[in-house]
């Protein structure tokens, strides 16, 4: 039986989230943590909101709480209503901006553990994360930021991100492998990208920055994924990478993603160019287009 609209059955909680179903149903019985409602053939299904709690929760646990005191955190975070008001996301990605450009740890993070109780990953990636990741990288260009609070920002949200991501290679969906191209060490876009597809059900291995083709190749051809993405910023880490990609474009369906990457490069390596910001990007591949 499929879950109801905006419910999900524990088993897709599970997929989503990472946390075995014997987990989530003890901290269901132990904490509260989760709230299901039950449907009308009596199964438990459970909210976008308790899909919002584990993923706080575990943020809490990856910063080294016990599981009764990362609980209590959640639980002391108001629920979200419907339609959070634009005033919630507009006053926490400004949060957000302050207490990464001071280096506020403990701050970045608590702002972020609300932003996911109260919006969905998506929302708080497409509104708060990556266009924050755009403007750091605007000021760092010009001057305004420096690289201290550029290493700092990054650290964090790629922490985070990783966090969100546990569990993402699990299911029965298409096969996505991602990795940014040899020399790329700019991976929080692709992360991004890839929580989107995983959002859309798909599976995801991710290989990381710096990886060498031959590596992507490899794994290709044992895993034989339904995407293989590569991802760069800059077009000189591809520039003598054009035989290899070439021999996976022929081999696997191809995507180039980032900045670096461009509708001349694509064509050569019989790849499709991925221009989008990366949500946009996922939803793309996600639609096989």
């Amino acid at each position: 039986m499929a879950a109801e609209p905006g419910h999900l059955r524990i088993g897709e909680l599970s997929r989503r989230s990472g946390v075995s179903s014997q987990l989530l149903r003890a901290w269901e019985r132990r904490y509260g943590l989760l709230e299901p409602v039950r449907s009308e053939g009596g199964y438990r299904l459970y909210t976008d909101q308790d899909e919002r709690r584990v993923a706080v929760m575990l943020a809490n646990l990856e910063r080294g709480l016990s599981a009764a005191e990362a609980a209590r955190l959640v639980l002391d975070i108001p629920d979200s209503v419907d339609a959070p008001d634009a005033s919630v996301l507009e006053r926490g990605t400004q949060q957000l901006r302050a207490t990464l450009d001071n280096l506020d740890e403990a701050g970045a993070n608590a702002v972020l553990d609300r932003l996911l109780a109260e919006l969905s990953v998506e929302t708080v990636l497409r509104e708060a994360v990556l266009p924050y990741l755009r403007e750091l990288g605007d000021r760092w260009a010009s001057g305004d930021a420096s690289i201290g609070q550029e290493h700092f920002a990054t650290g964090i949200l790629r922490g985070r991100l990783l966090g969100l991501a546990r569990g993402w290679g699990r299911g029965t969906g298409p096969h996505a492998l991602l990795a940014c191209a040899p020399e790329e060490h700019h991976e929080l876009g692709l992360i991004a990208f890839g929580l989107g597809l995983r959002d859309r059900s798909w599976r995801i291995t991710y290989l990381g920055p710096d990886t060498p083709l031959e590596t992507v190749a490899d794994l290709a051809g044992s895993l034989r994924p339904d995407a293989v993405v590569i991802a760069t910023t800059t077009a000189e880490h591809l520039a003598n990478e054009r035989p290899a990609l070439a021999g996976l474009g022929a081999r696997f369906a191809l995507w180039l993603a980032g900045l670096g990457a461009n509708a001349e490069l694509a064509e050569a390596a019989g790849a499709t160019l991925l221009d989008l910001d990366p949500l946009a990007a996922a939803e793309r591949v996600a639609a096989g287009s």
